[in-house]
């Protein structure tokens, strides 16, 4: 590991056996990670999953419990955190009220007593990267949410650090500014070859920004890949759960028959894709996402089709969000460009290799839980409508 213009170049940031633990807790555990020199990593999870735990530890804002993290020869974990050469995007933008926006940004480069003029020329560029030259002399207060992260993410990348550590930095923004944002933190990391390893608990800001995901769950990791290959490829029904398969559907497992299983239960008989080691009467968690479920008009749709009544339409734009219920109880979420109405009796079909069947892993969490269908529902179900292969 090399230092240049101050900044600490290195080739790989190295979690081993990472771990946090809060009295008997273990907020994180056993986290193994690889981190590339310009990778763009985020740490995905629902509230409590261990996710900031990781960030902060790496950080140094939290002493591991147990582990070691690198970067490259160099152990870290034992330096403080004005050691490690970290930039850190807080969620709450974290800004000196009473400075300018220009002030802010420089802060840290004159804590290292840069000279003036390098100073000023850092902070200038910054204040471009962002796009901030009209507001450079504001304060915070009177700059918007969006303009006041762009200053968080400036006075971080302005001391241009070897990691940009980012803790949920959207959160606190309206869906318009958060999609332009995500934008322009893409853009920075691109443009300035930055590592950055973010915290989100948006499966689709993830997805958007990331080289690789991280999906952790009660402090463990439960699956490490690419985008793609955790939208399409989920490693058990927590990270599906989590990746925007809604229909999570507690069945038996049945005949195997090449690349498919077929599963059943609850008046459902179909064929999926199992993922995992999955035996003949196991039980299992079969998931697939809306949009895989397709209103057809075919007289006969061939296999894998389900009949069920429509309860709720809500209009998206393109789409609509449908929430329709099998006679058995079975409720279900399909995203359709059509617009069927409650009361409806419509057939959907699946392709196989959108079903996917998990191992029901009771030892490591309660499974999703399965609603009882409204008052309403009950009285529009057509009587011995299900699923069927």
């Amino acid at each position: 590991m090399t230092e240049r213009h101050g900044r600490r170049e290195f080739g790989t940031l190295r979690l081993a056996g990472v771990g946090r633990r809060f009295g008997r807790h273990d907020a994180l555990a056993d986290l193994d990670l690889e981190i590339h020199r310009g990778e763009f990593i985020a740490l995905l999870g629902p509230s409590g999953c261990g996710k900031s735990t990781a960030l902060n530890c790496l950080a140094g804002l939290l002493p591991l419990t147990s582990g070691s993290i690198r970067l490259d020869d160099e152990r870290i974990d034992v330096l403080p955190p004005e050691r490690r050469g970290f930039g850190m995007v807080f969620q709450n933008y974290a800004l000196f009220p009473h400075m300018s926006v220009r002030r802010n940004i420089a802060f840290g480069l004159r804590m290292r007593r840069m000279s003036k003029a390098e100073v000023r020329r850092r902070t200038e560029e910054a204040i471009r990267l962002v796009r901030l030259e009209e507001h450079a002399d504001k304060l915070p207060g009177q700059l918007s949410g969006g303009q006041q992260q762009r200053v968080a993410i400036a006075r971080a990348v302005v001391l241009e650090p070897s990691l940009v550590l980012m803790d949920e930095p959207l959160s606190n923004l309206d869906a318009k500014l958060r999609l332009e944002m995500r934008t322009e933190i893409r853009r920075l990391h691109q443009t300035l070859g930055l590592t950055t390893v973010y915290v989100t608990h948006d499966q689709e800001e993830a997805l958007s920004l990331a080289d690789r995901l991280v999906v952790l769950r009660d402090g463990r990791v439960q699956q490490v890949g690419t985008p793609e290959d955790l939208h399409t490829r989920p490693a058990n029904w927590h990270v599906a759960d989590f990746m925007g398969y809604r229909n999570l559907l507690r069945l038996t497992a049945g005949e195997r028959t090449g690349g498919a299983i077929r599963v059943e239960g609850r008046g459902l008989r179909l064929e999926a894709t199992p993922v995992g080691d999955i035996r003949s009467g196991q039980p299992v968690v079969a998931g697939v996402r809306p949009e895989d479920l397709v209103i057809t008009d075919s007289a006969d749709p061939g296999g894998n089709v389900v009949r069920a009544t429509v309860d709720v339409v809500e209009y998206q734009g393109r789409e609509h969000a449908v929430e329709a219920w099998t006679d058995d109880g079975v409720r279900l979420h399909i995203r359709s460009g059509r617009r069927p109405a409650s009361g409806d009796e419509v057939t959907l079909r699946v392709d196989r290799a959108r079903l996917l069947a998990f191992p029901d892993d009771l030892g490591s969490g309660p499974a999703p839980a399965e609603p009882e269908p409204p008052e309403g529902a009950r009285q529009v179900a057509v009587a011995g409508r299900g699923l069927s292969a």
